[in-house]
């Protein structure tokens, strides 16, 4: 897995195993060395050969960092695993690009996903169906029940098809708490999730072609809505803790990587990734400014990069949504009543009085199990990504439904779902060309790749940032 590209560097990781395939509902790891060699494509530019070894403490996962890389330009990683330094064989290979960055117009894709339940899409037996039909009052899909179930999602053999050049898993990458009893609460089972999830033949075949980027939302944290408050299992220290060891936000080396970030993509590209879990108020307070989901310091980071970004477009990649509308029973979210609408709210008008709303910022989300395109009453837009598969998709909430966040019917839907069905959303920024100027594009794909809905943003040539 190649992770957090930028314009210089890379991430990347191999977790040495002692099996392809799963024992007992597990991957049991193997210690060993791994020696991975970068170089870019076509010969231009020198080799680098990093080693690091896989040891019990980080999961049998090593992890290395490649700096001093040339923007918008693509490498290959090889690796080569074994024992000893002296027994080394082939391993697992990967390719990515680099940021363009500032400097360069050019054209860059990426993939947005969330909800990639493993339980839900294999059938695992242990679900309580009843007890999720009383606690969410929608019926549980049925699993998947295609002849390739064991290659793992469809939807990431359709992702992988479109040749995008990263991949955002933006929360819910793993679910603790599907089933719910058992539920994973220990570092044992919690890392027993990720294994059976990344062990998948499909996510070899993506990630050995694409870079990533990680987010973290409940179920991959703690567990369903969870905040930081009460002494259950897992603590959030263990959730922070597993979700740096899994995923490739850092070095291993570094010591308190920041898990809000934001890139520049290219000269008219720039994205930001909150973070929506660490830094919390407990759900249960008042909503009113003594309550945050990203902390004052966050919002301190978010609002002046804003400030101080020339990128022609703004995408804010967040976990969960600031518009929807949202489930009414929900209170973990910037657009739940009796959430955390006074921190968006004051975000919003932040956004308006500095002009951002029209300056092509736009915002994306996950955590909803429906694809949508939504504008809020102030005239900011919301892509909702959708849940990746199938078998954890479910009818929307729609404006107006009494049940929902906006009864009143003040947001406008320019893109639902009429029937449930996962997929993803793919966003691609194309440079100006001749009299067009730059464009964003928003499409909408199901499981299968096929396109539900295409929306996109032109800059005028003839505007100013």
């Amino acid at each position: 897995m190649v992770g957090e590209v930028t314009e210089t560097s890379a991430i990347v990781q191999v977790r040495l195993t002692q099996s392809e395939h799963l024992i007992e509902r597990d991957s049991p790891g193997a210690s060993g060395i791994v020696e991975f060699r970068l170089a870019p494509l076509g010969g231009s530019g020198g080799e680098q050969v990093l080693s690091a070894r896989a040891l019990p403490q980080r999961d049998f996962i090593a992890r290395v960092r490649f700096g001093n890389l040339q923007p918008a330009t693509r490498y290959r990683c090889t690796s080569r695993i074994g024992l000893t330094a002296a027994s080394l064989r082939p391993g697992p290979r990967a390719q990515f690009r680099t940021l363009p960055g500032a400097q360069r117009a050019e054209a860059v894709s990426l993939v947005i996903v969330t909800g990639m339940n493993y339980a839900k899409f294999h059938g695992d037996d242990r679900i309580d169906r009843e007890r999720h039909l009383i606690r969410n009052a929608i019926e549980l899909p049925e699993p998947y029940q295609g002849a390739d179930k064991h290659l793992g999602y469809p939807a990431l053999a359709s992702i992988l098809r479109l040749q995008p050049d990263y991949f955002v898993g933006t929360g819910d990458n793993v679910y603790y708490d599907t089933p719910d009893d058992p539920r994973a609460q220990t570092v044992r089972e919690m890392r027993r999730k990720w294994h059976e999830q990344f062990i998948q033949p499909r996510f070899h075949d993506l990630f050995s072609a694409t870079g990533t980027y990680w987010m973290v939302d409940d179920h991959d944290y703690r567990i369903d809505d969870g905040d930081n408050a009460g002494e259950f299992l897992p603590l959030p220290e263990t959730g922070r803790r597993i979700l740096l060891e899994q995923l490739p936000y850092a070095a291993f080396e570094e010591p308190a990587p920041k898990t809000y970030r934001t890139h520049r993509v290219s000269r008219d590209l720039q994205i930001w990734f909150p973070e929506n879990r660490f830094y919390r108020s407990p759900n249960a307070l008042p909503d009113g400014p003594g309550k945050s989901i990203w902390g004052a310091e966050q919002r301190r980071w978010l609002q002046e990069t804003l400030l101080a970004s020339d990128a022609t477009f703004k995408l804010l990649i967040s976990p969960t949504p600031m518009i929807g509308p949202d489930d009414l029973r929900k209170h973990d979210n910037h657009c739940d009543i009796g959430g955390f609408r006074w921190e968006r709210d004051e975000f919003f008008r932040f956004l308006q009085d500095n002009g951002l709303n029209r300056q092509n910022f736009f915002m994306i989300c996950g955590d909803r199990h429906w694809q949508y395109h939504a504008v809020d009453p102030t005239g900011l837009e919301e892509f909702s990504c959708g849940a990746l598969v199938d078998a954890n998709a479910r009818l929307p909430r729609l404006p107006g439904d009494p049940q929902g966040t906006d009864p009143e019917g003040t947001i406008r839907h320019l893109h639902q779902q009429s029937k449930p069905s996962g997929g993803f959303l793919l966003v691609r920024c194309l440079p100006a060309a001749g009299q067009q100027g730059a464009r964003l594009e928003f499409a909408f794909h199901d499981e299968n790749g096929e396109v539900l809905y295409e929306h996109h943003k032109v800059r005028e040539l003839r505007n100013t940032p």
